[in-house]
């Protein structure tokens, strides 16, 4: 059981590099645009809020450097590279899972669904909370839009 555990986390760490690298192969073409907007989940009765709670108080907090709030982030950067992680996360998990249907036939359908396992926790739950945070990102685009609009209404020619 360890061994597919180790083999589970190795693959989903690995199928974050496979992930970046086939996300920047598609990011220069139009089915790109079309896919930047994706929303699977908006109920939050699976769990996100502890995935979030744990990606915000453990190691994970360090990785993607990038999705950092500050007072000269523009939000639509933040979004652009939430976008990004998202996608790689969700090439990841296809990856992955191809994986583990394969395992599953070959060796075992306790090594596939471990792998399976590991996979959601690692690269579907954060493509997840990306699109989640996606969401709450957009709201407040569109508020500061409205206000850009309102200041610009009530200002005298």
């Amino acid at each position: 059981m360890i061994k597919y555990l180790t083999f589970g986390v190795s693959v989903s760490f690995i199928s974050w590099i496979i992930g970046m690298i086939f996300n920047g192969i598609i990011m220069k073409t139009e089915y790109y645009k079309k896919i930047s907007n994706l929303n699977f989940i908006e109920n939050k009765n699976i769990g996100i809020e502890y995935f979030k709670w744990i990606v915000k108080n453990t190691f994970f907090k360090f990785f993607n450097q990038k999705i950092k709030l500050t007072n000269k982030t523009e939000l639509v950067e933040i979004r652009k590279e939430m976008t990004i992680a998202e996608i790689s996360h969700l090439i990841g998990f296809i990856f992955v899972t191809v994986i583990a249907i394969y395992k599953s036939i070959s060796h075992n359908y306790l090594f596939g669904l471990t792998i399976m396992f590991v996979n959601i926790l690692m690269n579907l739950y954060p493509s997840l909370l990306q699109q989640e945070n996606k969401r709450r990102i957009d709201k407040l685009i569109k508020r500061k839009k409205n206000t850009i609009l309102h200041l610009r209404d009530e200002t005298p020619n």
